[in-house]
């Protein structure tokens, strides 16, 4: 079992990415947000789960033991496997999914593309007792910010974005666009959270323009 990778980044994509260990290069599949913290050439490290199945053998990368165990307590939903599950975790951050799961919220897993009411339904049956909210923030920083001017984390959100293929133009103006409908989140001044807002605001977009005649 493989537990967690360390070594150089050799290469990164929009939903996964290859660190080199011992001259091994291994492929593990991840959130946006994951690899944001990622960089071709430096030092990583991820959390990981391995999926196998007749015809695979699949690593999934976290950055966090939270999201590692949302991601295994998911896969254990009837109908849910790691694909969805991991993009329950690219929608929301883990904390948001313990709090949606232990009040049987189920409008917080129709936000993930894949996941009608029906499932959503069944997701918050079958998670009631298994997860529970941590107490921790789930905009980590909030209350120190203080609304301070300073903008810190837009370097690494955009640096992310541009990563996963969008230009810089076009990050840009998502962020800004994502910052109008959601104030709170400059505020926060969590990387991750805007990140993860923005990615949902991109999508609703992209979205949008396919429905276009």
């Amino acid at each position: 079992m493989i537990s967690s990778l360390s070594g150089t980044v050799e290469s990164v994509a929009l939903n996964h990415a290859v660190i080199n260990v011992s001259g091994f290069g291994m492929q593990f599949s991840a959130t946006p947000q994951t690899i944001s913290h990622l960089h071709v050439g430096a030092p990583g490290r991820v959390l990981t789960t391995m999926v196998v199945r007749e015809d695979s053998m699949t690593l999934y990368g976290f950055a966090t033991a939270d999201e590692k165990e949302v991601f295994e307590v998911l896969l254990g939903v009837s109908g849910v496997g790691p694909r969805l599950a991991l993009a329950v975790l690219a929608v929301h951050d883990p904390e948001t999914v313990r709090i949606a799961a232990s009040s049987g919220d189920d409008k917080t897993f129709t936000k993930v593309p894949g996941i009608g009411p029906k499932g959503a339904r069944r997701i918050v049956l079958e998670l009631a007792d298994k997860l529970v909210p941590t107490g921790a923030p789930v905009a980590a920083g909030a209350e120190e910010s203080g609304g301070a001017a300073a903008t810190p984390w837009l370097d690494p959100v955009l640096e992310a974005l541009t990563g996963l293929g969008w230009t810089e133009k076009d990050a840009d103006k998502a962020v800004k666009d994502t910052l109008k409908h959601e104030p709170e989140l400059e505020e926060s001044a969590d990387v991750a959270s805007v990140l993860r807002a923005t990615l949902r605001h991109l999508g609703q977009g992209q979205t949008a323009r396919s429905g276009r005649p």
